[in-house]
């Protein structure tokens, strides 16, 4: 099987959204399938045969981040040449909507992930807004319902939309987790790159340093940690546009030596970070599935994280972590149980170990393939019906 990914974000960014895209091409490739990825371009990102680049432009917003002209005169000789059994979109916007016009073209069907609860994000846009949001909804409802399939992260997002006039089929299918890069991993290598004690318990959260992952409320939470704990760091994995302000609000309430920002991790490293932590914490409200969560799981750490959205789906409550409100005295008073009771850690971290085998990528792969194959033999089938 040939597939087409169209995405507005991929490598050298860095993303949950690029996290999954990257592993699903590895898995769809060693069972056999080909896929031809196009993407921006960003300066000194390496070239790849498997990776189609558009001419970008620098966001305005986040100069990390490409914006695709989803032009290129390079691109009909390149899909005629690479002939796609099916496309599979990763965003409803730039190439999203032009990978959508390509399947259209040439009569194959359009699959789309949808990774990110974009109304969600507005409160990028300085005003209106509400207009935004209303906007926003209507735009990516239209998009998913011109799609023949809409893969969701999590069950949760799937009644999301159809509760939001979303009638296309909808198929929940995660986003693995590369459980084998978690096995044998040095538990202590945080503890010496950063020159910690060995007894140093680290407090881990990973993701971008955004508004919408609610950030401010792991840095206040932690200065009520810090007091009781002195054992204790907490160490924010990622980069983004809040960091100046999260890193003067640990200034201002004393914590600059406690809180370390690791800024962006190479993909590479980030496994040590998971392996090292005592505890992973998380606050965001806005996830369609909390891949981070899984990628704790499979580090056999413990999770406490407010229980929103996707986040609902990554965390078995009272077994491999926590779920409370968006409220900081029961989000802290969950932290203070496992940080007092090193029993209840441990055994809700085996339970993490065990609880990720689920969602392991190659499984998740194989569920991809299989929706794959039903729509490209419906369409088969759709196509003779019309000649008849």
């Amino acid at each position: 099987m040939k597939i087409g990914l169209f995405t507005d974000s991929y490598r050298p960014y860095t993303s949950g959204v690029v996290n999954s895209i990257e592993l699903f091409t590895r898995d769809l490739i060693s069972l056999g399938h080909e896929v031809q990825i196009f993407a921006p371009n960003y300066p000194r990102c390496e070239k790849d045969s498997r990776v189609f680049r558009f001419v970008s432009l620098p966001a305005p917003t986040n100069t990390d981040f490409s914006l695709a002209i989803p032009f290129s005169r390079r691109l009909k000789p390149a899909i005629v040449k690479f002939r796609p059994d099916i496309i599979h979109v990763h965003s409803p916007f730039l190439l999203g909507r032009l990978g959508a016009k390509c399947a259209r073209n040439i009569g194959i069907p359009l699959v789309f992930t949808f990774h990110t609860l974009y109304d969600l994000y507005v409160h990028y846009i300085p005003f209106g807004q509400e207009i935004a949001r209303q906007i926003t909804r209507r735009y990516y409802r239209d998009f998913c319902n011109g799609c023949d399939l809409v893969i969701t992260p999590t069950e949760i997002i799937a009644d999301h939309l159809r509760k939001n006039g979303i009638i296309s089929n909808i198929k929940p299918i995660p986003t693995g987790i590369d459980i084998e890069k978690f096995r044998n991993q040095d538990n202590k290598w945080v503890h010496r790159h950063y020159g910690l004690s060995h007894n140093t318990r680290v407090l881990l959260c990973v993701g971008r340093l955004g508004k919408e992952k609610n950030l401010g409320f792991i840095i206040e939470m932690y200065s009520r940690i810090a007091e009781k704990y002195p054992d204790t760091v907490m160490v924010m994995v990622g980069g983004g546009p809040e960091e100046l302000n999260l890193k003067n609000r640990a200034k201002e309430l004393g914590l600059k030596e406690k809180v370390i920002f690791a800024g962006m991790v190479d993909s590479q490293e980030i496994f040590k970070y998971y392996c090292s932590a005592y505890l992973f914490v998380f606050a965001s409200v806005t996830e369609t599935q909390g891949l981070v969560l899984g990628e704790a799981k499979a580090a056999g750490v413990p999770s406490v994280a407010v229980s929103a959205y996707g986040v609902r789906e990554m965390v078995s409550h009272g077994e491999d972590g926590y779920l409370t409100p968006l409220n900081m005295d029961d989000f802290t008073e969950k932290i203070d149980l496992l940080l007092q009771d090193e029993e209840l850690r441990n055994k809700m971290g085996d339970a993490a170990i065990q609880n990720s085998v689920k969602m392991s990528s190659r499984n998740c792969a194989e569920m991809l393939i299989k929706v794959y194959e039903d729509l490209i033999c419906n369409s088969l089938m759709q196509k003779r019906e019309n000649l008849q």
